[in-house]
């Protein structure tokens, strides 16, 4: 069951095969890896639920998003308080006191509850996601006035972040925690718990993306990307799955956030700004948006390179980032999916001509 969420495709044996094959190998992974290794791996993974929640919206509904920074660090923050906080015991936060505040801010309170923490750091976003949506969609506002009133968003956000440095760390951010409810994040049994847990969170998120695709909402939500008057005219409203997709793709981006910090041990507002946005943008560029795995594999991917080029050339991400966005945008508009089932289609097709030649030879 599993297996065909996963492929989209119930009748492709093939398919079924090769997810079988990965699945294995994902799960084998902390077999044959180093805890620092599979620390990376697990931090792509994380990073890998928020691209497929921009596919859902970019993808399926031709909503692009250059704000998803914003969700992913309120979701990483509400996971960090609840980690500092535990650190701290008692007392107040270490940053807090240099600033001289005397007391717990009051929306510091309820992050004292991991519980609480937990579905704050998915509700938030995507309560903020499903707000600006209802305003934007309802008003028709849409295209490239929409994603520059993502970006706007994101700088609003970023400017109160470091603005409020007694509250949030500032451009520091929130760090100093090692352990979550007990649990050294150090400690290499710790790093395979949360390998599974991401993994597991991953696939929960394809799934629910996949269904939601599946539905009504993607058949709306495509039907809208393509040509939203006409939707209207059928007696659909766009603007309502174009929300509640919006405010899915929100929450991923928040969970996405919670369990990439576990791996970092840190959070600050460059986390947020408009360069990480533009990054979770060509993660699914490059994988082949519209298709949900091509966001994961694109977000591995260039998480990976970005690690390597960023070890070796610590200078140098930024302009391989302007580089790959140029050739995406021109030679691979498709992606790396994209890429793949155009090779596959040929090479079907150049078997189908021999196997014809060779039976009208015979």
């Amino acid at each position: 069951m599993v297996l065909k969420w996963l492929t989209g495709n119930p009748g492709g044996r093939s398919k079924r095969i090769l997810w079988s094959a990965v699945l294995l190998l994902m799960c084998m992974a902390p077999l044959f890896t180093t805890p620092f290794r599979l620390g990376l791996l697990t931090k792509f993974l994380a990073l890998a639920i928020l691209a497929v929640g921009l596919d859902l919206i970019w993808g399926y509904g031709g909503i692009l998003s250059l704000g998803h920074g914003v969700f992913f660090g309120l979701g990483a923050y509400a996971m960090a308080m609840y980690l500092k906080l535990d650190a701290s015991g008692s007392a107040l936060p270490d940053f807090m006191g240099w600033s001289g505040v005397a007391s717990l801010p009051w929306f510091w309170e309820p992050f004292r509850s991991f519980p609480a923490a937990l579905i704050l750091g998915m509700l938030l976003p995507a309560l903020l996601a499903l707000i600006l949506g209802f305003f934007t969609f309802r008003n028709r506002i849409v295209g490239v006035y929409f994603t520059i009133l993502t970006q706007a968003l994101v700088m609003i956000v970023v400017t109160l972040f470091v603005g409020k440095q007694e509250w949030t760390g500032g451009t520091n951010g929130l760090t100093g925690y090692s352990s979550i409810l007990g649990f050294n994040l150090n400690a290499p049994s710790t790093k395979i718990g949360l390998y599974f847990i991401t993994l597991s969170a991953l696939a929960g998120a394809y799934i629910l993306c996949r269904r939601i695709v599946n539905s009504r909402v993607g058949q709306v939500l495509e039907a809208s990307r393509d040509g939203e008057n006409r939707v209207r005219f059928l007696g659909f409203d766009p603007s309502r799955y174009k929300t509640f997709a919006f405010a899915v793709s929100g929450g991923l981006a928040g969970l996405a956030g919670m369990l990439f910090v576990l791996q970092v041990g840190i959070i600050s507002p460059s986390m947020m700004g408009i360069v990480p946005s533009i990054e979770m943008v060509l993660w699914v560029a490059l994988g082949g948006r519209g298709t949900l795995i091509g966001a994961i594999i694109g977000a591995v991917l260039l998480n990976a390179a970005k690690t390597g080029i960023s070890e070796a050339y610590p200078e140098g991400w930024l302009l391989v980032l302007g580089a790959l966005f140029v050739i995406v945008v021109v030679l691979m508009p498709k992606g790396l999916t994209g890429l793949w089932s155009k090779a596959v289609s040929s090479l079907s097709k150049r078997g189908g001509t021999v196997h014809a030649a060779v039976r009208k030879e015979s």
